[in-house]
């Protein structure tokens, strides 16, 4: 049985949710390879190459697949899906983006956004916005999985490198698409997907002016990320990627700080898992504090400003 990982990454930089999808392989069992499909990408390649149960790393690098688009990167997976039982990737926007086409040209379902390997073709993922747990058995000839990261660790280094192997990369698919422009925010906190402590605002906020003034001080003196809930991105008191929840990011870090957020189902199922839940809302009967490990009742305009004197 031998297991085929997507790699996340930007070309200079293995992101932490290849480490965690590696640790879910794993856990499936079998010799795991790593693909790392962009340009310019050896340090990349090499970051994969030093964690713990990799058997090799698939280097593959073309004009097409510098910015990991998901046509030529698909046609690339299906050229050697046939060395495989399963191919999977976390559930990121490349994830999201390439496995479902993957699936589509191998003619077999995908299980999409699986936190628990019950066994090597059985998998648990959430439905309903996470209100339920969906067992579900592939008997595909080739499964094809997506992982939510934020539901297992990352893998450790290992004590020797696995060997890196050029993989050549074809033309198909790279009509299909082009790369046009990168728009990306710049900040510097933790990215919000891999940040260990979190601050978020909903729209109780009352303005974009106030969730600054409010959410970021504490945000920094926190070394923290910041998010919001979708009324509050609605609103435009903050930018999309700030969002957090079903329609958003999936987070589970040490520390969520919810302010003003009253828990709607859809906000709970992206940060639910996080291990520590701190509340604040004015409302005593917010669904928030039904997943909170501390709550806090009260104005948040007062309660915020005081805490960040505190710290």
């Amino acid at each position: 049985m031998a297991i085929l990982l997507l790699a996340d990454h930007d070309n200079a930089t293995l992101f932490e949710t290849t480490a965690r999808a590696l640790t879910a392989a794993s856990r499936i069992g079998g010799e795991i390879d790593i693909l790392v499909a962009g340009k310019g990408a050896g340090a990349a390649a090499q970051a994969a190459a030093g964690l713990t149960g990799v058997r090799r790393v698939l280097l593959a690098e073309a004009d097409a697949l510098e910015h990991r688009l998901a046509e030529p990167t698909a046609a690339l997976i299906v050229a050697i899906a046939s060395s495989y039982d399963t191919i999977i990737a976390p559930a990121t926007s490349t994830g999201k983006n390439v496995l479902p086409r993957v699936a589509a040209l191998l003619d077999v379902m995908q299980i999409s956004d699986a936190i628990e390997v019950v066994s090597s073709d059985t998998f648990k993922r959430p439905i309903y916005a996470g209100n339920a747990i969906e067992v579900v058995q592939s008997r595909e000839a080739v499964r094809v999985v997506t992982v939510r990261t934020s539901s297992f660790d990352a893998a450790a280094a290992g004590a020797s490198a696995a060997p890196v192997e050029a993989l050549p990369a074809g033309a198909e698919g790279a009509e299909l698409s082009r790369f046009v422009e990168n728009l990306l925010s710049h900040s510097d906190r933790p990215e919000l997907g891999s940040a260990k402590i979190i601050v978020s605002g909903g729209r109780a906020l009352g303005s974009q002016e106030r969730f600054n003034q409010i959410i970021n001080p504490l945000a920094d003196k926190l070394g923290a990320a910041v998010g919001a809930s979708r009324a509050a991105v609605d609103a435009g008191y903050a930018p999309n990627d700030f969002q957090v929840g079903q329609t958003g990011k999936i987070v589970a870090p040490d520390l969520y700080v919810a302010c003003g957020i009253s828990g709607a189902i859809q906000h709970l199922a992206g940060m639910k898992d996080s291990k520590i839940i701190v509340a604040i809302n004015n409302d005593g009967e917010a669904p928030i504090f039904q997943v909170a490990d501390y709550g806090l009742v009260g104005d948040l305009f007062e309660i915020l400003p005081e805490l960040e004197r505190q710290l």
